[in-house]
């Protein structure tokens, strides 16, 4: 059973890991870092730089929030400590 909580943690650890690296590559990067560079193309009418920075990173977090919730019930039903 220890065997079975270690790989479960992880699993959800290395989830995390990976949508934190997601989470500061669109807020930070191209918020801010690749702004520059993003900004010589236009989505809306507005540099997508900017973009990314007002509006484009609040719908990558909430897809972020998605993908999280369906993929901590995948990993709870394959490791059984699923709620019904």
């Amino acid at each position: 059973m220890e065997h079975n909580g270690k790989t479960y943690w992880g699993t959800v650890l290395s989830l995390l890991t990976k949508i934190l690296i997601i989470w500061f590559l669109v807020s930070f990067g191209a918020g801010i870092l690749f702004a520059p560079a993003l900004n010589s193309i236009s989505l809306g009418g507005y540099p997508l730089g900017f973009w990314f920075a007002h509006q484009g990173s609040i719908y990558i977090f909430i897809a972020l929030i998605f993908y999280y919730a369906k993929k901590m019930g995948d990993i709870d039903r394959q490791f059984d400590v699923h709620e019904e």
